[in-house]
């Protein structure tokens, strides 16, 4: 009987957690494939309504599809996280944030680009998606969904604001 409900149990998460996920991929998926109207600072128009007004960095194309496939990898790596976390595994977690997202990750995205062709507001929404996710490392360990799932929905709020604000120039 323990068994038949401790698997309820986990299945119950896995549910809660893989809507979660899913829910987190659209919303990135959406935020970065929409047409926005919107500034830091101003109240947003309705997305589907407006022209693209994002400002484009300013990327040569050999720089702008290293940048897309560290997008990319972001992407992917918060699927991962989130598949860790559906299965529990916490260390798993943990690492991949901080290694993937955190300020390892700035570090060396900084060491393979050139800064100066970045806006100085998008080097402050990088530091800010790079804070989250140390934070998010940082509570992990607890195993406390009530914890981590916030923090996790910051660390995709950060990932918004950017797509919001900026986009690749376009070839």
């Amino acid at each position: 009987m323990f068994q038949s409900w401790s698997q309820s149990r986990y299945k119950g998460k896995q549910v809660l957690l893989g809507a979660a996920s899913l829910g987190a991929l659209c919303v990135l998926f959406f935020a970065g494939c929409t047409k926005v109207e919107h500034r830091h600072g101003e109240q947003r128009s309705n997305p589907i309504l407006t022209s693209d007004v994002r400002q484009a960095i300013p990327l040569s194309p050999a720089a702008g599809t290293e940048h897309r496939a560290v997008m990319l990898q972001h992407l992917e790596t918060i699927q991962v996280i989130m598949n860790a976390l559906v299965d529990e595994d916490y260390e798993l977690a943990k690492g991949l944030t901080e290694t993937h997202l955190g300020f390892f990750m700035h570090r060396q995205a900084m060491a393979n680009q050139q800064p100066g062709n970045f806006p100085p507001a998008y080097h402050d929404l990088t530091m800010a998606h790079h804070a989250a996710a140390e934070e998010l490392a940082r509570i992990i360990p607890t195993k406390d969904l009530k914890q981590i799932l916030p923090q996790f929905n910051n660390v995709l709020k950060a990932c918004v604001a950017c797509h919001l604000e900026y986009k690749l120039r376009s070839s």
